[in-house]
C-alpha cells in the first residue's frame, strides 16, 4: 500500500517557520494503529488524515503517541493541501471532527482562516506541582477543556520561561499556555504538552480558541494579532464571532512523498 504524505508549515509564508505538520488524504479510514504508528514515524506534533465524504471531508489528528480532539495547525495544513495540491474547488472547506463538530476553513487569496469555537475557561488555583514545573509563578490562572491557561505580565517572562519537561508531563490536562501582552502584538504565548510527545508546540492554532476570548475581553477588542515565541515563531490573526474564533494565517509545502506499507 502506498499513501500520499505532505508536510506542510502551517502559519508561516516561508519554509522552515511555522509548525510543521504531515497531511495524508485518504479513500477511507486506516486502521487507528496503523495511523498513529504513521504519527509516531513522522515524529512530528501532529499528523492529520482526511476522509471525504459527500461534500465534505473527516478528519483527525494524532501526536507521536496519541489522538487529539483537535488540532489547528494541522487543520489549516490540511486545508492547504486541499486547495493546493488537489485543487479543491470552491473557497471553504468543511471538515466534520469526531469530538468538535465542523470546522471550516476558508481560503481568502494566500491566506487561509479557520472557523473553530471557543474554549471555555475559569479561574483557578495553579497545581503548585506545575508553577513548580514552570519555573515562574502566573498572575493568573485559568483551566480551559484542554488545557491550562497561566498569564504573566510582558512578552519577557513569555520568552525567558524553560520549563522542568519530566514535571510537565505529569500535569493532568493536554497542555499548557503561557501568554502574556506582546510588545509588537496584541498577544504573545507559548505551547507545551510534553504528556503528549511534545514538549513545545512551534505554533498552536487550538490554543487561540483559548487564548483569543481571555484577550478580547481583557483588551476590550474583538481583532487580535497574535504570535507564537517558539524557536520557529508563527503569526496568527484572531477574531472573535460569538462562540466561534476566526484564526488566519498561512501555508507553505515542504514536501511531498510517499508512505510505502
Amino acid at each position: 500500500m502506498r499513501i500520499t504524505l505532505y508536510q506542510v508549515d502551517a502559519f508561516t509564508d516561508r519554509v522552515f517557520g511555522g509548525n510543521p505538520a504531515a497531511v495524508c488524504i485518504l479513500e477511507q479510514w486506516l486502521d487507528d494503529e496503523l495511523m498513529q504508528n504513521i504519527a509516531a514515524e513522522n515524529n512530528l506534533s501532529e499528523t492529520a488524515f482526511a476522509v471525504k465524504h459527500e461534500n465534505d471531508y473527516k478528519i483527525r489528528w494524532f501526536t507521536p503517541n496519541s489522538e487529539v480532539d483537535l488540532c489547528g495547525h494541522a487543520t489549516l495544513a490540511t486545508a492547504h493541501v486541499l486547495f493546493k495540491h488537489y485543487r479543491y474547488p470552491v473557497k471553504k472547506i468543511i471538515f466534520q471532527s469526531m469530538t468538535r463538530g465542523e470546522l471550516d476553513v476558508l481560503r481568502e487569496g494566500d491566506f487561509l482562516t479557520l472557523d473553530f469555537p471557543t474554549d471555555t475557561i475559569e479561574q483557578v488555583d495553579a497545581p503548585q506541582k506545575l508553577v513548580d514545573a514552570i519555573g515562574k509563578p502566573p498572575v493568573e490562572s485559568y483551566r480551559g477543556r484542554s488545557d491550562y491557561l497561566l498569564i504573566y505580565d510582558s512578552q519577557k517572562d513569555i520568552e525567558e520561561i524553560s520549563p522542568n519537561f519530566v514535571q510537565l508531563g505529569e500535569v493532568d490536562l493536554r497542555g499548557i499556555i503561557v501568554t502574556a501582552p506582546g510588545n509588537e502584538t496584541d498577544l504573545v504565548s507559548r505551547f507545551f504538552a510534553p504528556g503528549l510527545g511534545i514538549n513545545e508546540d512551534p505554533v498552536t492554532g487550538s490554543a487561540h480558541t483559548t487564548l483569543t476570548p481571555y484577550w478580547c475581553k481583557k483588551l476590550g477588542k474583538k481583532t487580535l494579532t497574535a504570535r507564537q515565541l517558539s524557536k520557529r515563531k508563527g503569526d496568527l490573526g484572531c477574531k472573535l464571532h460569538g462562540d466561534r474564533v476566526h484564526i488566519t494565517g498561512k501555508a507553505v509545502t515542504y514536501l511531498v512523498g510517499e508512505i510505502e506499507i
